[in-house]
């Protein structure tokens, strides 16, 4: 065939177009493995989904009819309890108020007053009036109580008495009424002064329950044995798991519904009953696996389920998975065929496209494109192409021109940082015939020029130094730098009191300063002669004396110079001891911050400080070098943040 060479062995097909046809069907199966297998499982996810909606709203239903039952019951109860506690003192009344209660509510099946012990002494230790209801309308009236039914000692009455609230008591079966499957509303009696005198307890039968909620499931004729295995039915426990009502009502109360889980009856039970509403679980039931939802009724401690078996959602769950598969199957190779053609079609265009291509890269810029008119991504391939050619056109001269100026850029800027450098003391030490004093400085510049300075000399036997810290960095600051050291030069050179020096700084800088620039600086006059120290702190870090010990040189807040033009700057004086480092830096050296942009810290420059001191170390050279090596170990590969400056003197005298 003419799609492939002779030579091919292979089963992909010459043209691109076919390639791409037969490479997103193959890759699209090889995909769509996983979603088929997921879609075929959740076929059975829906249906589970659905018969988990189903049960819910079922349940709900029935849930509701339980609700309004047990609600009527307690507000007949609620609303009895008031001419109880005002006949209290008439005990014969009581038998025709539970009569009443009884006539009023078909849903009572008996009710009665269990009083204390000795409640009416002249009714003895048990008083206990009762009513019953017959297989008619009419009611059975009883008293009930004595040594051979001691209430006061059964476990019910004892419980009713500790809680002082109305609650649902354990079920129990009525053996005298055909093994009546019950259920008591258990309310306890005040007197006026707040004192529980007995138990109002309402019976409710399981079995009139479970035909007023009409549990289709639960109507077995007497002969017929119950099989759970193809029919969904309810049942509805206690917090114990006892069952109240179930579709074989034998089992009711007698039976525990735990005792009908066949894997790990005890720890299912307790994740069972744990269920919030809605939610289900699967387990094995009566030897079948069935998926269960549980909703419980409030100001109760029952809990309603329905429990579906596992055969009736896997068949559904797997034709409704089956019939997903089909879908997708036939809706690939729809796909598939009119893909083809789409994309041979789509693709034809794009061999002449990569033939101009070949040509643009070749470097002839002008070459021809061919016309496509598909009004499509094709087209605007194409049209990118040819702003491609005159954007290269434009860059090739525009990247002339710019590596031409960055180039002159770039020896401008080195001549700025060598005539800035210049300006600062480099030859060290700088007086080799004096024993009375040692000093050493370096500035390394954030960038090419940067604006941080220093500068010292001595003047009639008194040593005159600064450091300072100009606002911003780059040529601006590099500038203000200039005019700050050649200020520092001038005015010292006639003045020698450091606040006056800083002062006639200030004013100078104020004049003209329309950028609002300012400087942190630092200015000493150390007396050779006597080691006194006279300093003035322009908002500058306070520098460190490392002698002794290692200490902070107490420094007054003064303002940067450059703010206020007759801020009043102070002065302060300090004796300085042989043999002590006075270390001066900027904030370039405290503040440098490593890639995870922590700061080097005041507290790591005093580390190194003690080091030194301890070592006897403490030279300035040396010093500034280990301060250096230190913060550079911290910072790692992190670029430099700001210009780092330091200035270390040592008096020796």
């Amino acid at each position: 065939m003419k799609f492939w060479k002779k030579k091919d062995k292979g089963p992909y097909p010459k043209t691109f177009a076919k390639r791409l046809g037969w490479s997103i069907l193959v890759r699209t199966l090889l995909i769509m493995i996983v979603p088929i297998l997921l879609l075929f499982a959740s076929g059975y996810t829906v249906t589970l989904a659905g018969v988990a909606l189903l049960s819910d709203r079922m349940v709900k239903g029935e849930y509701e009819v339980i609700r309004r039952i047990t609600s009527e019951l307690h507000v007949a109860v609620t609303n009895t309890m008031p001419e109880i506690k005002e006949k209290l003192d008439k005990p014969e009344k009581m038998h025709a108020i539970m009569e009443r209660l009884l006539k009023l509510n078909p849903g009572i099946r008996s009710c009665g007053i269990s009083f204390r012990d000795s409640y009416y002494p002249e009714k003895g230790r048990w008083y206990c009036p009762y009513v019953v209801r017959g297989d008619s309308t009419d009611t059975k009236t009883l008293t009930l109580g004595d040594s051979g039914n001691d209430y006061l000692h059964a476990d019910w009455f004892v419980e009713a008495m500790k809680r002082e609230e109305a609650y649902w008591g354990t079920a129990w079966v009525d053996t005298t009424d055909n093994d009546n499957p019950m259920v008591s509303y258990l309310t306890p009696i005040r007197d006026n002064r707040d004192s529980i005198v007995g138990i109002l307890g309402v019976d409710l039968s399981l079995k009139w329950l479970a035909e007023q909620i009409q549990f289709e499931s639960a109507k077995l004729k007497p002969a017929e044995k119950w099989n759970a295995k193809n029919q969904y039915y309810y049942v509805m426990v206690d917090s114990t798991g006892t069952l109240l009502i179930h579709p074989d009502m034998g089992r009711a109360v007698k039976k525990k519904f735990q005792n009908y889980i066949t894997v790990d009856p005890d720890s299912a039970i307790k994740d069972i009953l744990a269920l919030e509403e809605g939610d289900a679980e699967e387990i094995s039931i009566d030897n079948t696996e069935v998926y269960i939802t549980f909703n419980p009724i409030k100001h109760t401690n029952w809990s309603l389920a329905m429990i579906f078996p596992n055969v009736i959602i896997d068949v559904f769950g797997y034709l409704l998975g089956g019939f997903f598969i089909v879908v997708i199957l036939i809706g690939l190779l729809v796909v598939w065929f009119f893909g083809r053609r789409v994309i041979r079609k789509t693709t034809r265009p794009l061999q002449q496209l990569a033939a101009a291509a070949d040509e643009v890269a070749k470097g002839n810029f002008d070459a021809a494109l061919p016309e496509v008119h598909t009004k499509d991504e094709i087209q605007q391939l194409r049209d990118s192409f040819e702003n491609m050619q005159q954007s290269l056109i434009l860059y090739t001269d525009e990247l002339r021109m710019t590596t031409a100026a960055k180039v002159s850029m770039e020896s401008e800027l080195k001549i700025a940082h060598n005539i800035q450098m210049s300006m600062l003391p480099k030859t060290f030490p700088p007086y080799p015939d004096r024993d009375d004093v040692d000093i050493y400085g370096s500035l390394t510049p954030a960038k090419g020029v940067g604006g941080d300075l220093f500068d010292f000399f001595i003047r009639d036997e008194k040593l005159f130094f600064c450091i300072g810290d100009v606002s911003g960095k780059g040529v601006p600051a590099s500038l203000y730098m200039a005019v700050t050291r050649s200020l520092f030069r001038n005015v010292s050179g006639h003045i020698n009191e450091p606040d006056r020096i800083v002062e006639a700084l200030n004013k100078a800088q104020i004049e003209g300063n329309d950028t609002n620039m300012f400087v942190t600086i630092f200015v000493g006059v150390l007396d050779l002669q006597t080691g006194v120290l006279n300093y003035c702190n322009g908002g500058h870090d306070a520098p460190l004396l490392v002698g002794r010990d290692v200490g902070e040189l107490p420094c007054d807040p003064n303002l940067p110079i450059g703010v206020i033009g007759d801020f009043k700057f102070s002065l302060q004086q300090v004796n300085i001891d042989t043999n002590t480092t006075i270390f001066l830096f900027t904030d370039g050296l405290n503040e440098a911050e490593n890639a995870s942009h922590q700061q080097f810290g005041d507290q790591r420059v005093w580390n190194v400080a003690r080091r030194l001191l301890s070592e006897n170390s403490h030279q300035p050279e040396y010093m500034i070098e280990q301060m250096t090596q230190a913060v550079h170990e911290f910072v790692g590969d992190a670029e430099q943040s700001d210009d780092l400056t330091m200035l270390a003197i040592q008096y020796k005298k």
